[in-house]
């Protein structure tokens, strides 16, 4: 059992509560049993499995799986596990994992990797908040999101909050971040995907767009919104309409208002009969 902080493994998986670590290293935490369970659920590769005893007494079959799926495992003291969370009161397990781009799976979106037709899908760029991020992958897995694509000027993908705003949806929502946000989409246009761009000043509401041809939202940066580049390649500008008093939605609520939209849409269109004889 690991008991020292001094530990040169320890000191390792503390490292990566920092971006900087997690970019050198290629790895990510996940912590806690729910996204344990969310990345076993989908065979996502692990590395590191730690978990005190007690945890590992508790969950004896999530510990089978996950050592099963991970490289190397380790009990650990219950301080040794809270040096390593970024959590306050860790409920026991952390593991790390290969981030997003470094995995050979082809379950796990990557740029420069066909992806299956896209019929709804999310463009983000420079998203800075983790819990925004977090909960519009949420928002995303349950509107039944076919793939995301984030700005590599955003927060990490991985962060740890992201991870815990988004409920475990991460490990089942394909995503990519993008060196080139307008390039990758409008390659997706090429192929008759329209853009559809949220802009304050639009004429044209979100209720107005037929969502039943294959699409990307697009959604900016919390208080800059789109870049003008980004919002010139859309093929359609939309705004959602609210009283004169009230500031800008935040950009989790946005996504969500658009995508459910577009949910309804192609739910409501699957369910027309055929009238064609």
């Amino acid at each position: 059992m690991l008991t020292s902080l001094q530990n040169p493994l320890v000191k390792q998986l503390r490292k990566l509560q920092q971006a900087k670590a997690r970019a050198e290293q290629g790895f990510f935490l996940i912590e806690g049993t729910h996204l344990l369970e969310a990345a076993c659920a989908v065979s996502y590769p692990l590395e590191i499995v730690c978990c005190t005893e007690d945890w590992q007494s508790r969950y004896p079959q999530l510990w089978d799986q996950a050592s099963r799926q991970a490289v190397r495992t380790e009990l650990v003291s219950a301080a040794v596990l809270e040096a390593i969370a970024t959590t306050v009161h860790p409920d026991g397990v952390i593991a790390t994992a290969q981030r997003r781009g470094q995995i050979p799976d082809q379950r796990i979106a990557t740029p420069g990797i066909s992806a299956q037709p896209i019929q709804l899908g999310v463009g983000l760029e420079t998203l800075q908040d983790p819990g925004n991020l977090g909960t519009i992958i949420r928002t995303a897995a349950a509107a039944g999101v076919d793939r995301l694509w984030l700005s590599a000027d955003s927060v990490d993908l991985d962060h740890p909050k992201v991870l815990r705003a988004s409920a475990g949806q991460w490990f089942r929502l394909p995503m990519q971040v993008s060196l080139d946000l307008a390039t990758d989409l409008q390659a997706q246009q090429s192929t008759g995907v329209q853009i559809i761009s949220t802009l304050p000043t639009a004429d044209r509401t979100y209720w107005q767009v037929d969502f039943t041809r294959p699409t990307i939202v697009l959604l900016g940066n919390e208080g800059a919104g789109l870049s003008q580049r980004l919002a010139g390649i859309a093929d359609l500008a939309v705004r959602i309409p609210q009283v004169a008093e009230v500031e800008s939605l935040n950009v989790g609520i946005a996504a969500a208002l658009l995508l459910y939209e577009a949910r309804r849409q192609l739910t409501a269109a699957r369910q027309m009969p055929n009238t064609e004889v």
